[in-house]
């Protein structure tokens, strides 16, 4: 008995009996305001808890010899596909001309709509019926054809069957097609009939490239690209025109993988050219970033910041060459991304303080309200006998 009375005095609650108690219609109000904002900052814990928190830091970047992807989604309302090209090039000096691979067209209509494909007989095949042959005749029914490169061959067995494949060997020797109609494949073909019938047209180019992880830039401009005297150069005469409608409208432009929260400052920016010349650039800076989920899956990409800028053809120079540049650099730090769930511990401990705070905070309003009402009555009683 003698330790329970011990144990009985360490009671830092002790306990008043109900007779003593003083029930007020404040203390009712306080209650009921107490445990409403209770109930509401214990479910705002609780979503805390349930979600994912973020946390970032910065690193050195030590990664080379990687390959940046660049995903691509550009519309041109009044550039035919058969005129846009794109190109890529870096400081190490590597060059991607007329990338084709993983980047596809879509022909637009004047109001944007998506024309249906051109039929399988109307590009690249013969119109009539005894194509021009290398070695000066026309093909013969018994003969395997092989067309002539016009001078571009670089082996004596080479042949080019097709207008694109003789522009393909020019750009390679760094000569411009000047006149396609006195080229057989391109007669035969109707290269500049062809360019006629899609003038108006737009063109919807997207898809992806793959570039080494230095500085460099990629572009979209008009006509097959070439180089001469280390120079970058676009065979331009074919299309007998020196201007060109470079508006644009970007659907994305994006380096590397999505991961949740990223944002593409390019996405969804529009500009629309009111003069007859002029070079749009886009000066980009590239951070690399590693997004790592609540499950530890790994996302390598990339965020980026962007200016951009109108040039201007200026009166008494020559026309540089009309596009889209993107000019692109990599930041030397990188972004880690982190998620992370709240420990169930954190949980307690901040419902416990929301508890206690809200009890302490209640009783001691509730409190202050009680023995102002008395010290208010005690004045009225005074007043009264008085």
């Amino acid at each position: 008995m003698q330790a329970l009375n011990k144990l009985r005095q360490l009671d830092q609650y002790p306990k008043i009996n109900e007779d003593f108690y003083s029930r007020t219609l404040s203390g009712g109000l306080i209650t009921i305001v107490s445990s409403v904002l209770m109930i509401l900052l214990f479910f705002s814990e609780l979503r805390l808890f349930l979600s994912v928190e973020k946390s970032s830091e910065l690193v050195v970047d030590t990664a080379r010899g990687e390959v940046l992807q660049i995903n691509v989604n550009v519309t041109f309302p009044a550039l035919a596909c058969s005129v846009v090209s794109l190109d890529a090039m870096d400081i190490s000096g590597e060059q991607h001309l007329d990338v084709k691979h993983n980047i596809y067209k879509k022909r637009l209509d004047p109001t944007g709509l998506i024309l249906d494909a051109p039929k399988p007989d109307a590009i690249n095949q013969p119109k009539i019926e005894k194509p021009l042959q290398k070695h000066g005749g026309r093909l013969e029914h018994n003969e395997t054809y092989c067309g002539s490169c016009f001078g571009a061959e670089t082996a004596d067995d080479e042949c080019c069957n097709s207008c694109e494949e003789v522009r393909e060997a020019y750009r390679k020797k760094g000569w411009a097609v000047t006149n396609p109609d006195l080229i057989d494949q391109c007669k035969r073909e109707g290269f500049l009939q062809k360019i006629k019938e899609e003038e108006g047209e737009g063109c919807n180019v997207y898809g992806s490239l793959e570039v080494n992880k230095v500085a460099g830039n990629f572009h979209f401009a008009p006509g097959k690209s070439f180089q001469q005297s280390n120079m970058h150069v676009h065979d331009l005469l074919a299309f007998g025109k020196d201007s060109f409608n470079l508006s644009h409208i970007i659907k994305e432009i994006s380096f590397g993988a999505h991961f949740p929260g990223v944002v593409n400052p390019l996405d969804r920016v529009e500009r629309i050219q009111e003069t007859p010349h002029g070079i749009y650039q886009y000066f980009i800076k590239v951070v690399p970033t590693v997004y790592t989920d609540i499950r530890g899956r790994r996302i390598v990409s990339n965020q980026f910041s962007v200016t951009d800028h109108f040039k201007e053809k200026e009166p008494g120079k020559a026309q540089s060459l009309p596009g889209v540049f993107f000019f692109y650099d990599l930041s030397p730090i990188k972004v880690k991304f982190t998620e992370r769930r709240t420990s169930f511990f954190h949980f307690l401990t901040n419902v416990c303080a929301i508890v206690g705070g809200v009890f302490t905070v209640a009783g001691i309003i509730d409190a202050f309200v009680y023995h102002g009402q008395r010290a208010i009555r005690k004045k009225i009683d005074l007043g009264k006998h008085r």
